[in-house]
């Protein structure tokens, strides 16, 4: 049975689409004709990105050549976008869409095949976390919030390394869509793949000597990240939305207190009151780690740089 969330998003995308056809025909051109016309009259391909960090990266790939439009504004979770009619018309007339499937259901059902690209697929991804008892015992939990058919982990943009592959490939995807600017877009690439490479030999060095390897989050984000950097994640939840039961809570804790871990980490966006419960019963003390799902203060490096330091502090390392 579709759930109130998912039935919402299917009327909203069904009268978007309606309104789409009777503006197609009133003259407005497809998205290849809209796209091809705005290279051939010298101005900027219009590009559309999902969220922050992927919004971070086609504008550094993208550069002067494009006009890059984030669908989601900060400080609102990626998960709980709704697409207005004028987002799903950007979408339609795009010269591509910058995404990872599974994130934002709304925008996977609205974009369009031959003018998006799934950063996904340029890596190699890690299995999901694994989905605990209280995790899936509320009934449409998982559904809501857009992970029913994931079997990998959408956060790929914590790995520098991996964030880098996919600076390349979108750099040739940027190039087939706009070929009057293909080299812009390849160097520019090329120089941002060598800064998070640069990135991802600092997480590497500031990582390598610590007391403890265990993260314990307030949901499972850091996967990629501690994949790379050989780090042990441990979840309070799967989900940002959903409550742990006092089992889990009461698990974790005694993992935590197992391996001397010091600092339970919070986020941004999400409430900090679980964690610091999990923190009082541990004798722990909370610090944010930030998944970067929102525009940050600074941002994409900047931000990578303040977690790299406050995994420092918590996990006692010395660089």
């Amino acid at each position: 049975m579709m759930s109130g969330f998912s039935r919402s998003r299917a009327v909203g995308l069904l009268a978007a689409a309606a309104l789409l056809t009777a503006t197609a025909a009133c003259g407005s051109g497809s998205a290849e004709t809209a796209a091809t016309s705005s290279s051939a009259d010298g101005g900027k391909a219009e590009v559309v990105a999902a969220f922050y960090p992927l919004q971070w990266l086609t504008e550094q790939v993208g550069g002067s050549d494009a006009s890059v439009t984030g669908l989601t504004a900060p400080g609102v979770e990626p998960h709980d976008l709704e697409l207005s009619i004028q987002q799903v018309t950007e979408l339609k007339d795009a010269a591509l869409t910058v995404y990872i499937k599974g994130i934002q259901p709304a925008v996977d059902d609205a974009v369009e095949p031959d003018t998006s690209f799934d950063a996904a697929i340029a890596v190699t991804t890690i299995p999901a976390g694994e989905h605990t008892e209280e995790e899936g015992a509320e009934e449409g939990a998982e559904e809501e919030h857009g992970h029913e058919e994931l079997s990998y982990d959408p956060h790929l943009w914590l790995d520098p390394a991996r964030l880098a592959t996919v600076a390349t490939k979108l750099g040739e995807r940027l190039a087939a869509a706009d070929p009057a600017h293909a080299q812009g877009y390849k160097d520019r690439a090329a120089k941002t793949a060598a800064t998070l490479g640069t990135l991802d030999q600092e997480f590497t060095k500031g990582l390598t000597t610590c007391k403890t390897r265990t993260l314990v989050t307030a949901h499972e984000a850091f996967g990629y990240l501690a994949d790379r950097y050989k780090l042990k994640q441990v979840g309070i939840t799967l989900d940002p939305e959903t409550e742990p039961s006092p089992t889990r809570l009461s698990e974790v804790a005694k993992l935590a207190k197992a391996e001397g871990v010091t600092t339970i980490f919070t986020e941004s966006l999400v409430s900090p009151k679980v964690a610091e419960v999990l923190a009082a019963q541990v004798g722990a003390k909370t610090a944010v780690l930030d998944p970067l799902e929102s525009k940050p203060s600074g941002d994409y490096l900047s931000a990578m740089r303040d977690n790299l330091k406050t995994l420092q502090t918590a996990l006692g390392c010395t660089a």
